[in-house]
């Protein structure tokens, strides 16, 4: 007998050749997808840690208040610059539902008043939306407009010359998209809920569409854009004169 097996029997020991199987599989160590599936697990904690952490700090409506700000002023000085009227249209869904808020600029061709009842306004624009999407986008039967410009081949009477001049003027006052690198269509978090208030509404919107509107002479409407998430609550206070937006880490209220 060699001196090393004397050793071995000596202190209990086995050389790795008279090891058992499950001995051999306990010394070789994790395998490959034993390692990948441990590493799949501490990821999937990991982001779930930090979605409840970013819940609870409100880090998604805080970013989402910074990035409307800097969109608020680009749209206010687009507007001036531009001579035109511009809006920024909110798309703001149920409240109770899981869809995002979208939000985009639109610009008309020229100077654009605004209705002094927005409540009345948006609630009449809701109905016209939800009449244009039951019927598949189309206009109601009987709310084609005519070319008031040519009556039959004849000379236009004063009616038709005073139905044109309104198209006219209502062409010109109508809103189309307007984008750029500036002023980008974007989307919220679903979990980041908005809702609107301007100087021209008693209460906030909370669901349907909202305007904030920029007129050429350079000033906007007093507005209080509100985004929400959790219990976290940051205001976007918008300044008429200027166009300067204070994020407020509180839900301001609307004045009266």
């Amino acid at each position: 007998m060699t001196p090393a097996n004397t050793f071995y029997r000596r202190t209990g020991l086995r050389t790795r050749r008279g090891l058992t199987p499950a001995r051999r599989r306990a010394q070789r160590g994790l395998t490959l997808i034993e390692i990948s599936i441990a590493i799949i697990i501490v990821a999937m904690l990991f982001s779930a840690a930090v979605m409840g952490i970013g819940s609870i700090t409100g880090a998604k409506a805080k970013g989402a208040a910074g990035e409307m700000a800097g969109l608020i002023r680009s749209l206010y000085d687009s507007a001036a610059l531009r001579g035109k009227t511009c809006r920024l249209v909110f798309e703001i869904p149920d409240p109770k539902a899981e869809e995002p808020t979208r939000y985009h600029a639109e610009c008309a061709e020229g100077a654009v008043t605004t209705a002094r009842d927005r409540d009345a306004a948006l609630r009449d624009e809701n109905r016209e939306r939800e009449r244009n999407e039951r019927s598949g986008g189309k206009a109601p039967p009987g709310e084609t407009r005519r070319n008031y410009m040519v009556s039959g081949g004849d000379a236009p009477s004063t009616t038709d010359l005073m139905e044109g001049e309104k198209q006219r003027v209502e062409s010109a006052s109508r809103f189309s998209s307007y984008t750029s690198e500036e002023v980008p269509v974007r989307e919220l978090p679903p979990d980041v809920k908005v809702s609107v208030w301007t100087r021209q509404q008693r209460e906030p919107v909370e669901s349907g569409v909202a305007y904030l509107y920029f007129f050429p002479q350079g000033y906007t409407e007093k507005a209080y854009v509100y985004l929400r998430q959790g219990d976290n609550v940051w205001t976007l206070d918008v300044s008429p004169l200027t166009g300067k937006v204070q994020v407020v880490a509180e839900a301001l209220e609307v004045p009266r």
